[in-house]
């Protein structure tokens, strides 16, 4: 397919992403691939606000109801759904949009990541010993590697532990192991990206109303379900408006407190998502919603 094109778009959570990509999708015979960390995982369908079935029949995405709750991810999941995505559209003469709930994985997708080795039972044995106590592993890490560690926190137990893992398999720091082993990017094609440029107080209306609307659809009921069947250990049930509901549940927030929990948090997250977006992504095309309408849709 000589003609296939690609785009991104970005942008703060509940700006209006998906209804967008879905048009564009529709509009230019695309698949949408989405890079979110919650929408990745089945059974968790209100709290990742995730599209509806309705609209994942119009469109195929990729990155949507890949996994269960209680199993692990990480940024090479979003390269193979990348590579899955793209090998697809090509042979079915399609384009594709990819949509970043995350743009952290958008940014490994065009910058790269570093190839890491396979870990053997004798070095996570010894990662293990020292996981013990987390302050000793950074401490350990740190008098290897300052420069790298400082960007690390003493309570960051999964970098830690890839880290030592790396360490004790290879016997290079983190720095000398990266600097041999560069980083390769997985989009290599040129790759416009679009952002979602949204005022705050628009933005808080859009994310009280779909807080609203969450609620509405019965956001407590699954919660309730979703801990019932993989308590509370999974990593997603510390997302947003999980973690909310589950303090709800356990009467320390009324209803009230609850809604106004998760419309803060969510706020909170969209600012540090709009500071991630503006650091690492120089060449974007920033617009209204509006605004963006006309220039892809027409």
């Amino acid at each position: 397919m000589s003609n296939f094109k690609q785009i991104a778009l970005i942008g703060p959570t509940a700006s209006g992403k998906s209804s967008l990509s879905i048009e564009w999708a529709k509009k230019n015979n695309a698949y949408i691939l989405s890079l979110d960390s919650l929408s990745i995982y089945r059974e968790i369908n209100i709290a990742s606000a995730k599209p509806s079935l309705e609209e994942r029949q119009e469109v195929k995405h990729f990155g949507v109801d890949v996994i269960f709750p209680d199993e692990p991810f990480d940024v090479t999941t979003f390269i193979k759904l990348y590579k899955l995505a793209k090998k697809e559209a090509l042979e079915k003469e399609k384009n594709l949009i990819i949509v970043g709930g995350t743009s952290f994985y958008l940014h490994t997708l065009i910058n790269g990541i570093s190839k890491l080795p396979t870990i053997s039972e004798n070095a996570k044995e010894k990662s293990n010993d020292l996981l013990q106590n987390l302050e000793d592993a950074h401490s350990f890490l740190y008098s290897k590697d300052r420069e790298y560690l400082k960007s690390i926190s003493n309570s960051d137990r999964y970098r830690l532990e890839k880290m030592l893992n790396l360490y004790f398999e290879t016997n290079m720091t983190p720095s000398e192991y990266f600097k041999a082993n560069p980083p390769k990017p997985t989009i290599e094609d040129t790759l416009p990206i679009y952002e979602i440029d949204v005022d705050r107080d628009t933005l808080k209306k859009r994310i009280t109303r779909r807080t609203t609307q969450m609620l509405k659809l019965g956001l407590i009921d699954e919660v309730f379900y979703l801990e019932k069947n993989y308590t509370r250990s999974p990593n997603p049930m510390g997302s947003i408006g999980i973690k909310e509901v589950l303090r709800y549940l356990d009467g320390e927030y009324t209803k009230f407190e609850m809604k106004n929990k998760i419309i803060t948090h969510t706020g909170q997250l969209a600012k540090r998502q709009r500071t991630f977006n503006n650091s690492k992504f120089t060449n974007k095309i920033s617009r209204s919603l509006e605004e963006l309408k006309v220039m892809l849709l027409n």
